[in-house]
């Protein structure tokens, strides 16, 4: 067996290809190009067999990408270390323009040495069934606005404005139904832009119930069924909230969680000027989406609602505790960011950020009491 001990293995990961290279470690060791590899379970075991049984550890990283975490569970199932590394982290030379397969996986090797690459969160392939369906759901509703969008602006050119005051109910429906043009092409596109809406809204109404079917097998159910006890948050939220955050153990403070999600303020600070900007934006969109869509709730005064009082009924009462004391506070600051004059965009972001902090110690806490 070789002197060196230990290898650290970068993978730029391709549909068909994978490109491998092998760095020593050691400040001086050595960093070589392995080459590409088929793709395959057969052609990738192969390949690590040959490369560990030239070093006594390996461990492996690749850039988190469209090929999911199949290769992560390979490795692991193989008994190496394996890291899946967010692409956004990686330190990037601001003159490197030139870049291939063989560069990138390179470059991930010594960065893994150096201990320089943000390894990303993987869950379990019962977890990921579960994101990509609320993933599923989220795609749907997104292509139900688009349709809805259409719609609306189809009617906005011809000059039919909607007397009444909210869109998209059975009488605004029924509007559009008593809508006639001059020309017969005016009125087939309308009644298929208008058949489009109605197909999306379906498909999002069937991808809401197989979730519903779905939450109570799922390991993060009790997670699912304590997070419904906060103000604004159903099932949609909870369970999104659940599958895009997945263990909130590995948070150890609100703060972490909160920049995870891109909800704390940036700052450009120099010498005795400390300058405070926007919220960084980082991390998971569609969680800090979620959570400014449910502090919205919070602009009316504390009090709960016939519905939310029975899912108090079936939280501990450790999680009414919080979520009480998450809508007495989380009201009280809407109203007081409210009469300093700052922008409701402004104050629902500030909302949402101390409400992902609750969500944290909910989550926590509903972990802890699962048996």
């Amino acid at each position: 067996m070789a002197d060196y001990r230990e290898a650290f293995v970068g993978i730029d990961v391709a549909k068909l290809k994978n490109a491998f290279a092998v760095a020593e470690s050691g400040r001086n060791g050595e960093v070589r190009y392995w080459g590409e590899v088929e793709a395959s379970d057969a052609g990738i075991r192969r390949v690590i067999k040959r490369i560990a049984a030239k070093f006594e550890h390996v461990n492996f990283c690749y850039e988190a990408g469209p090929t999911g975490y199949g290769l992560y569970r390979l490795i692991r199932s193989l008994g190496h270390e394996c890291i899946v590394v967010a692409p956004s982290l990686i330190p990037r030379k601001p003159g490197d323009r030139v870049k291939t397969n063989r560069r990138d996986a390179i470059s991930l090797a010594r960065l893994l040495r150096a201990g320089e690459l943000t390894a990303v969160w993987v869950p379990d392939e019962g977890h990921e069934a579960m994101r990509d369906l609320v993933r599923a759901r989220t795609s749907a509703v997104q292509t139900l606005r688009t349709h809805r969008q259409q719609v609306n602006a189809f009617m906005l050119k011809h000059g039919r404005i909607y007397p009444g005051k909210r869109g998209w109910t059975m009488r605004y429906l029924r509007w559009l139904q008593e809508q006639h043009f001059g020309h017969p092409a005016h009125q087939i596109a309308l009644q298929e832009m208008v058949e489009a809406v109605r197909i999306a809204q379906e498909r999002v109404q069937r991808l809401e119930t197989v979730i519903a079917e779905f939450v109570p097998r799922w390991s993060l159910a009790p997670v699912v069924s304590a997070l419904r006890a906060l103000r604004g948050v159903d099932l949609i939220a909870a369970v999104t909230f659940a599958t895009e955050v997945g263990d909130a153990g590995r948070f150890e403070s609100p703060r972490q969680l909160m920049g995870y999600l891109g909800l704390v303020p940036g700052e450009r600070s120099t010498g005795e000027t400390t300058k405070r900007i926007g919220i960084t934006k980082a991390g998971n969109s569609r969680v800090r989406t979620l959570l400014v869509e449910c502090a919205w709730t919070y602009r009316y005064p504390p009090r709960i609602g016939k519905r939310k009082l029975y899912r108090l009924q079936e939280a501990s009462s450790s999680v009414r505790e919080i979520a009480w004391k998450a809508q007495t506070r989380l009201t009280a600051r809407y109203r007081t960011l409210s009469a300093r004059g700052k922008k409701s965009t402004v104050v629902c972001t500030a909302v949402a950020r101390e409400l992902a902090g609750f969500m944290w110690a909910i989550a926590r806490e509903a972990r802890q009491t699962t048996p």
